[in-house]
C-alpha cells in the first residue's frame, strides 16, 4: 500500500507535561522495543506542545478512551491509552509503547495515520475520543 505524507505525519498535539515523561519512557525502551520507541520519539519531536488547559477534548492523550477503525480491514476498536505499567489487553488498556499506542497519541478525532501492525502497513482512523 502506498501512503501519502499526510498519513505518515498528520499534525499532532501533545501536552507539555507529558512530553518529557513520554520521551524518557521511549529512550529507556530503545533496546527492548526499538521501532516503537523511535516512533514515539519522532511523534513527540514533531508534535505541537500545548498546556494541559489548552488540550482540546478530541485529542488522544494518556488516559483517553479512543475509538479507531483499521481502514484496510474495516475493524473498529475502542481502547484506553495508558502507560506500560497500566496496560491490560483484557481490559482494552493499550500501552503507548505499542505500535497502535505510539501511532494514536496526539491525533484528533477524524485524523488518520499509517503505521505498521503485526507486520503489515495499516491506516488507522480516529473515530472518537473520550476523557477518563
Amino acid at each position: 500500500m502506498q501512503v501519502d505524507t499526510l498519513l505518515q505525519s498528520p499534525p499532532l498535539l501533545i501536552a507539555e507535561s507529558l512530553a518529557g515523561p513520554l520521551r524518557s519512557l521511549a529512550e529507556r525502551s530503545l533496546r527492548q522495543a526499538p521501532e516503537v520507541a523511535r516512533r514515539l520519539i519522532e511523534e513527540i519531536d514533531r508534535a505541537e506542545l500545548i498546556t494541559d488547559g489548552q488540550m482540546p477534548d478530541d485529542v488522544v492523550t494518556l488516559g483517553s478512551s479512543v475509538s479507531y477503525r483499521d481502514e484496510d480491514s474495516g475493524a473498529e476498536q475502542t481502547i484506553r491509552l495508558v502507560m506500560p505499567t497500566e496496560a491490560d489487553p483484557s481490559q482494552r488498556r493499550v500501552s503507548v509503547m505499542t505500535p497502535v499506542g505510539a501511532a494514536l497519541i496526539g491525533l484528533r478525532r477524524g485524523q488518520r495515520i499509517a503505521c505498521e501492525i503485526a507486520g503489515r502497513e495499516a491506516v488507522l482512523a480516529v473515530t472518537g475520543v473520550g476523557r477518563a
